[in-house]
């Protein structure tokens, strides 16, 4: 899945500058009972050398349509695949499951690259 991915170069490689993304209508499989699985992603990155190309994007979280996976598992694949596609300087994805059983799941991961230092508190 993370072969659908593409990147293009940072047109701007000196100034550190929020990317905020708003991925409404994701969906997947529970594993346990096969029924569907709806989060909207929250993807916020700082960029260093790469973007990520917004239809590889797009096509790249509807691949995940038919997959079996907990909430956490998902949010934390999506993450990795895109942190090491581009490397950022910064990157943030929250993930707001919708409610099953009565229960909404929310996850969050991030991670800065070594070394940067955050001067514009994003």
């Amino acid at each position: 899945m993370k072969d659908l991915l593409e990147t293009f170069d940072n047109p701007q490689k000196e100034n550190d500058y929020l990317i905020k993304m708003d991925i409404p209508e994701f969906t997947c499989i529970c594993p346990l009972t096969s029924q569907p699985d709806f989060a909207e992603f929250y993807l916020e990155y700082v960029p260093d050398k790469h973007c990520v190309e917004l239809k590889s994007l797009k096509l790249y979280m509807g691949s995940y349509r038919e997959v079996g996976a907990f909430h956490e598992d998902i949010t934390n694949q999506i993450f990795n695949d895109l942190y090491g596609l581009i490397k950022p300087r910064f990157m943030r994805i929250d993930a707001h499951w919708k409610v099953r059983g009565g229960i909404t799941t929310y996850v969050e991961v991030k991670k800065s690259k070594l070394g940067w230092k955050n001067s514009n508190n994003f």
